[in-house]
């Protein structure tokens, strides 16, 4: 049976896809900041470390990155690398599952190295997203917060800087193409048709600029967005929230009705891969799915989400 993984501030839950409100927590942790489906294996990214599940998210492994704090995870196309991201910004690879790992030190011979860091993370910053596409088996999409977006075309040895035109708090690299990237940041959402050479930001016409991430499922692009940044969520108006899809790759961004507007923020995306339906996970715990056009709300976790993936498993 299909099953919906839900990578939390407490862990990841897992509940039957028809049946979202009966959740169980599977893996405790401290905060998870991605859950990915890749090949027959789950990889939850998280501030404890890295795990892996290969039964549907029923039991996990720790693979034992060198740093606790992992952001991102993506394997190479042929399947043969295992790459983690990390706070502080660091990147390593696996070529043995998880077993061993090394550093891919390019990563820290940018030239904008040393002005990677924001003080509300503690002066550091991390690797946040990892993007492939299979027209450039070889490329590396890295996005940092803070820090911008850089490519690396040889596997992760070497990399060069993306980041002119961009906004430099990088929450999220959605990667469409070989060359096309639509980066979700803190000040806008931005996209490049030439592997970063240059960007477009895409959120001129809209009053909400702090993007999380975007998603694209059967050609539309669904994108969240708050008014402003995270401290200001604490006030009367809650993130002050706005859900936008798009059908021309985002030159248009039309804003859609939600349950749970404007207070709740949509942070994480997933589809059903049988019928192309899209998921939505809030800040505030709740799953959200669109149907007929429509989003409803469908289930709900105790802590705020983060990512979502929908795998096969036992219930």
């Amino acid at each position: 049976m299909p099953m919906l993984l839900i990578g939390t501030n407490e862990g990841v839950y897992r509940a039957p896809k028809d049946e979202i409100d009966d959740t169980t927590r599977v893996l405790d942790t401290e905060r998870v900041m991605r859950v990915r489906r890749f090949g027959n294996g789950v990889f939850a990214a998280t501030q404890s470390g890295l795990f892996r599940s290969t039964d549907g998210g029923a039991t996990w492994t720790d693979l034992g990155v060198p740093r606790d704090e992992v952001y991102s995870v993506r394997p190479s196309l042929d399947g043969e690398r295992l790459y983690a991201g990390t706070h502080p910004a660091h990147l390593y690879v696996s070529s043995d599952g998880g077993d061993s790992w090394r550093e891919l030190t390019g990563l820290q011979e940018l030239p904008s190295r040393e002005e990677w860091r924001l003080p509300r993370h503690r002066n550091e910053a991390h690797v946040r997203s990892l993007g492939t596409h299979p027209d450039a088996p070889e490329r590396i999409v890295a996005g940092i917060e803070v820090g911008g977006v850089h490519v690396s075309d040889d596997g992760g040895d070497t990399w060069t800087e993306r980041r002119d035109g961009l906004h430099d708090d990088v929450h999220h690299v959605l990667v469409r193409g070989a060359e096309e990237y639509v980066a979700s940041c803190g000040g806008g959402l931005y996209r490049t048709c030439d592997a970063g050479r240059s960007w477009t930001r895409l959120d001129t016409d809209v009053d909400h600029t702090y993007f999380r991430e975007a998603f694209v499922a059967d050609g539309r692009l669904y994108a969240a967005a708050a008014r402003s940044s995270p401290p200001s969520w604490g006030d009367e108006h809650g993130a002050d929230a706005a859900l936008f899809e798009s059908t021309d790759g985002g030159d248009t961004l039309d804003s859609v009705s939600y349950p749970g507007e404007p207070e709740e923020f949509v942070l994480a995306w997933s589809a059903l891969d049988e019928d192309g339906e899209v998921l939505a996970g809030t800040r505030g715990g709740h799953v959200l799915r669109r149907t007929g056009g429509e989003w409803t709300r469908v289930g709900n976790v105790p802590a705020t989400i983060r990512s979502l993936s929908v795998t096969s498993g036992s219930a």
